[in-house]
Protein backbone atom coordinates (compact mmCIF):
# COMPACT_ATOMS: atom_id res chain seq x y z
CA UNK A 1 0.00 0.00 0.00
CA UNK A 2 0.96 3.26 -0.61
CA UNK A 3 1.88 5.88 2.19
CA UNK A 4 0.62 9.28 1.75
CA UNK A 5 2.34 11.80 3.74
CA UNK A 6 0.53 14.64 2.72
CA UNK A 7 -3.18 14.76 1.18
CA UNK A 8 -4.87 17.91 -0.54
CA UNK A 9 -8.80 18.21 0.01
CA UNK A 10 -10.80 20.37 -2.11
CA UNK A 11 -13.56 21.58 -0.50
CA UNK A 12 -16.45 24.07 -1.65
CA UNK A 13 -19.39 23.19 0.19
CA UNK A 14 -20.75 21.32 -2.40
CA UNK A 15 -22.20 17.67 -1.97
CA UNK A 16 -19.42 16.28 -4.17
CA UNK A 17 -16.50 17.98 -2.05
CA UNK A 18 -18.31 16.15 1.03
CA UNK A 19 -18.06 12.96 0.06
CA UNK A 20 -14.33 13.51 -1.34
CA UNK A 21 -14.24 15.37 1.74
CA UNK A 22 -15.22 11.96 3.85
CA UNK A 23 -12.79 9.77 1.21
CA UNK A 24 -9.76 11.84 2.24
CA UNK A 25 -10.30 11.42 6.09
CA UNK A 26 -10.29 7.80 5.25
CA UNK A 27 -7.03 8.29 3.20
CA UNK A 28 -5.42 10.00 6.38
CA UNK A 29 -6.69 7.76 8.84
CA UNK A 30 -5.19 4.58 7.16
CA UNK A 31 -2.02 6.66 6.99
CA UNK A 32 -1.28 7.59 10.23
CA UNK A 33 1.23 10.43 10.06
CA UNK A 34 -0.68 11.70 7.37
CA UNK A 35 -1.83 15.69 6.93
CA UNK A 36 -4.92 16.52 5.81
CA UNK A 37 -4.77 19.48 4.00
CA UNK A 38 -7.97 20.85 3.72
CA UNK A 39 -8.78 23.93 0.92
CA UNK A 40 -11.19 26.32 -0.34
CA UNK A 41 -10.15 28.47 -3.35
CA UNK A 42 -12.20 31.45 -3.66
CA UNK A 43 -12.73 31.72 -7.20
CA UNK A 44 -11.94 35.39 -7.32
CA UNK A 45 -13.17 35.49 -11.55
CA UNK A 46 -16.58 35.01 -10.29
CA UNK A 47 -17.17 37.98 -8.04
CA UNK A 48 -14.92 40.65 -10.09
CA UNK A 49 -17.48 41.83 -11.87
CA UNK A 50 -20.32 41.69 -8.59
CA UNK A 51 -17.92 43.76 -6.47
CA UNK A 52 -18.50 46.88 -8.60
CA UNK A 53 -22.24 46.80 -7.04
CA UNK A 54 -20.90 44.62 -3.70
CA UNK A 55 -17.70 46.04 -2.05
CA UNK A 56 -18.12 43.50 0.88
CA UNK A 57 -18.31 40.61 -1.45
CA UNK A 58 -14.69 39.72 -0.86
CA UNK A 59 -15.62 39.74 3.21
CA UNK A 60 -18.45 37.63 2.59
CA UNK A 61 -16.46 35.16 0.49
CA UNK A 62 -13.56 34.74 2.77
CA UNK A 63 -16.38 34.46 6.23
CA UNK A 64 -17.67 31.81 4.62
CA UNK A 65 -14.48 30.31 3.54
CA UNK A 66 -13.46 30.81 7.07
CA UNK A 67 -16.55 29.26 8.28
CA UNK A 68 -16.59 26.06 5.81
CA UNK A 69 -13.13 25.28 6.54
CA UNK A 70 -13.45 25.31 10.44
CA UNK A 71 -16.29 23.03 9.93
CA UNK A 72 -14.44 20.43 8.05
CA UNK A 73 -11.27 20.87 10.40
CA UNK A 74 -14.10 19.79 13.39
CA UNK A 75 -15.08 17.05 11.70
CA UNK A 76 -11.82 15.69 10.49
CA UNK A 77 -10.13 15.59 14.07
CA UNK A 78 -13.21 14.14 15.77
CA UNK A 79 -12.88 11.49 13.30
CA UNK A 80 -9.39 10.89 14.73
CA UNK A 81 -7.58 12.89 11.75
CA UNK A 82 -4.60 14.13 14.12
CA UNK A 83 -3.01 16.47 11.96
CA UNK A 84 -4.93 19.04 9.85
CA UNK A 85 -4.30 22.17 8.24
CA UNK A 86 -6.71 24.68 6.60
CA UNK A 87 -5.52 27.10 3.58
CA UNK A 88 -7.62 29.64 2.03
CA UNK A 89 -6.38 30.79 -1.55
CA UNK A 90 -7.62 33.27 -3.95
CA UNK A 91 -7.94 32.86 -7.79
CA UNK A 92 -8.39 30.03 -10.15
CA UNK A 93 -8.82 26.53 -8.52
CA UNK A 94 -7.24 24.73 -10.94
CA UNK A 95 -4.09 26.52 -11.12
CA UNK A 96 -4.30 27.34 -7.29
CA UNK A 97 -4.81 23.27 -6.58
CA UNK A 98 -2.42 22.45 -9.19
CA UNK A 99 0.73 24.24 -9.54
CA UNK A 100 0.73 25.96 -6.33
CA UNK A 101 -0.80 24.60 -3.55
CA UNK A 102 0.08 21.02 -4.24
CA UNK A 103 3.88 22.12 -4.48
CA UNK A 104 3.82 24.12 -0.79
CA UNK A 105 2.48 21.39 0.99
CA UNK A 106 4.33 18.77 -1.05
CA UNK A 107 1.03 16.85 -1.62
CA UNK A 108 1.65 13.36 -2.66
CA UNK A 109 -2.38 12.96 -3.16
CA UNK A 110 -4.91 15.16 -4.22
CA UNK A 111 -8.88 14.48 -3.68
CA UNK A 112 -11.68 16.44 -5.04
CA UNK A 113 -14.94 15.71 -6.03
CA UNK A 114 -15.84 14.48 -9.35
CA UNK A 115 -18.53 18.10 -9.84
CA UNK A 116 -18.16 21.35 -7.79
CA UNK A 117 -20.74 24.37 -8.28
CA UNK A 118 -20.22 25.97 -10.83
CA UNK A 119 -22.15 24.42 -14.09
CA UNK A 120 -21.82 27.00 -16.89
CA UNK A 121 -17.69 27.30 -16.16
CA UNK A 122 -17.44 23.40 -16.12
CA UNK A 123 -19.66 23.32 -19.25
CA UNK A 124 -17.24 26.18 -21.30
CA UNK A 125 -13.64 25.14 -19.76
CA UNK A 126 -14.10 21.93 -18.45
CA UNK A 127 -14.24 20.99 -14.43
CA UNK A 128 -11.65 21.89 -11.89
CA UNK A 129 -11.39 18.20 -10.84
CA UNK A 130 -10.95 17.57 -14.62
CA UNK A 131 -7.97 20.11 -14.65
CA UNK A 132 -6.40 18.52 -11.24
CA UNK A 133 -6.15 15.30 -13.08
CA UNK A 134 -4.46 16.58 -16.20
CA UNK A 135 -1.73 18.57 -14.72
CA UNK A 136 -1.42 17.50 -11.04
CA UNK A 137 2.82 15.98 -10.07
CA UNK A 138 0.83 13.46 -7.46
CA UNK A 139 -1.48 10.86 -7.42
CA UNK A 140 -5.34 12.26 -7.77
CA UNK A 141 -8.77 10.94 -6.31
CA UNK A 142 -11.78 12.18 -8.34
CA UNK A 143 -14.50 10.98 -5.99
CA UNK A 144 -18.02 10.41 -7.19
CA UNK A 145 -21.32 11.08 -5.09
CA UNK A 146 -23.74 7.54 -5.24
CA UNK A 147 -25.91 9.59 -8.01
CA UNK A 148 -22.98 9.96 -10.45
Amino acid sequence: MVNYKNIVVAVDGSKEAEYAFKKAIDFAKQNDDAKLHLVNVIDTRSFAAIEAYDRSIAEKAQAFSEELLEGYKKQAEEAGVKNVNVIIEYGSPKTIITKELSKLVDADLIVCGATGLNAVERFLIGSVSEAIVRSAKCDVLVVRTPEN
